[in-house]
């Protein structure tokens, strides 16, 4: 008997239309999933590859309600998104994955922070406040991180507050105020559950970022790490999975301090950029676990078989415009160079233009393959 999930009659919703939902679609159509994309982007990545597209606000209720009635499942590739619409639908008997609930709570990092504490999930010490004026109180403990509770994303919404005078530079928003944690690495693990609870991460990768931009430079799969901090960083996030009881695929983010310990930074509720490599990298890609997760179809082997080097293909600073991949030829002549371009017309500074991973026997080979490429790639205009 035919499962309901592949064929035309059976409809999957993403709320985004950028790469993550692209290269989401490249794995539905392994499945003859039919998807259809939600983008305020007319020309947004998925919006030739997918099999109905429409044009419309995340954030505005009518739209999203509207886009998934007729819907079997919903999901998203990004989580900022209309949160009333979503719980009308699921009141109504769509699967939202992963459920509005959880993406309410993810959407402020207030809420994030509270139920790590809750839960009893390390994580750095941290304030609330609404202005500048709240941060005053907190002077004597300086440095902080400062991050808006809502609508930050790739970087943005975030900044240092390390001294008396960055208080200028302070948010007049309700913000977080995180201890600034003195680590020596950022890890990340993504990890997948159906709604039958069966649960499989990914192992766990190491991240470096870019200073200015604040984004992921370099991903190294898998992370240099002892046997005890991976096995310590898997079980950390398996709990929280289960803990949000979510269905869906979970991000997320450590801070490894220089006393080896694990501290929770970040969770994002979707396909995440820490987990690109697993294309390539793993026997289950983290867009295929997404969407085994969100039909709750088995999990697949999250086996690495190869180790490998991410590099997010970023905007050089400075250039704007029609986006012009430079020595991009001379990289694909180059054993165990993946190319992935996410179809953005337009390049601006430290805009998300692709990726490339870098993949191999030898982490070491594969990092220095990596630098290579750093090097000879360019994106400007």
């Amino acid at each position: 008997m035919q499962t309901k999930w592949y064929g035309e009659d059976f409809r999957l919703g993403v709320l985004g239309g950028g790469q993550l939902g692209r290269m989401l679609i490249q794995e539905a159509i392994n499945y003859n999933v039919y998807v259809y994309c939600l983008d305020p982007d007319p020309a947004a990545p998925c919006s030739h590859y997918a099999h109905g597209f429409t044009a419309g606000s995340l954030q505005d209720y009518d739209t999203v309600y509207q886009f998934g009635k007729d819907k079997d499942v919903i999901t998203v590739e990004i989580e900022h998104v209309n949160i009333e619409a979503l719980e009308q639908l699921e009141k109504e008997g769509k699967k939202v994955f992963p459920q509005p609930r959880v993406l309410r709570l993810i959407q402020d990092k207030g809420l994030q922070k509270q139920f790590y504490r809750d839960q009893r999930l390390p994580t750095a010490p941290f304030y609330l406040t609404e202005n500048k004026e709240d941060v005053k109180k907190y002077i004597s403990e300086f440095p902080f991180m400062m991050k808006m509770r809502k609508g930050g994303y790739d970087g943005k919404g975030v900044t240092p507050l390390r001294t008396e005078t960055d208080i200028e530079t302070a948010f007049e928003v309700p913000s977080v105020l995180e201890k600034m944690v003195d680590f020596q690495k950022e890890l990340a693990v993504i990890v997948a559950r159906n709604e039958k609870g069966e649960i499989k991460s990914f192992p766990t990768v190491e991240c470096e970022f870019n200073p200015k931009a604040n984004l992921v430079e370099f991903l190294f799969a898998p992370a240099s790490v002892s046997e005890e901090i991976e096995n310590k960083a898997q079980e950390l996030a398996k709990q929280v999975i289960e803990k949000l009881d979510m269905v869906g695929l979970l991000a997320v983010e450590f801070f490894l301090t220089k006393e080896e310990e694990l501290l929770i930074n970040e969770i994002a509720p979707r396909p995440h950029n820490s987990g690109h490599h697993t294309i390539e990298c793993n026997i289950t890609s983290q867009f295929e676990q997404h969407m085994r997760s969100i039909l709750n179809l088995p999990l697949g082997s999250t086996k690495i078989i190869q180790a490998g080097v991410m590099i997010n293909l970023l905007g050089e600073e400075g250039f704007e415009g029609k986006a012009v991949y430079r020595n991009l030829e001379e990289i694909m002549s180059w054993e165990g160079v993946h190319t992935h371009i996410y179809g953005k017309a337009k390049t601006k500074s430290f805009r998300k233009m692709g990726h490339i991973t870098i993949a191999g026997e030898n982490l070491e080979t594969v990092k220095a393959l990596g630098l290579k490429v750093k090097e000879t790639i360019r994106v400007e205009s």
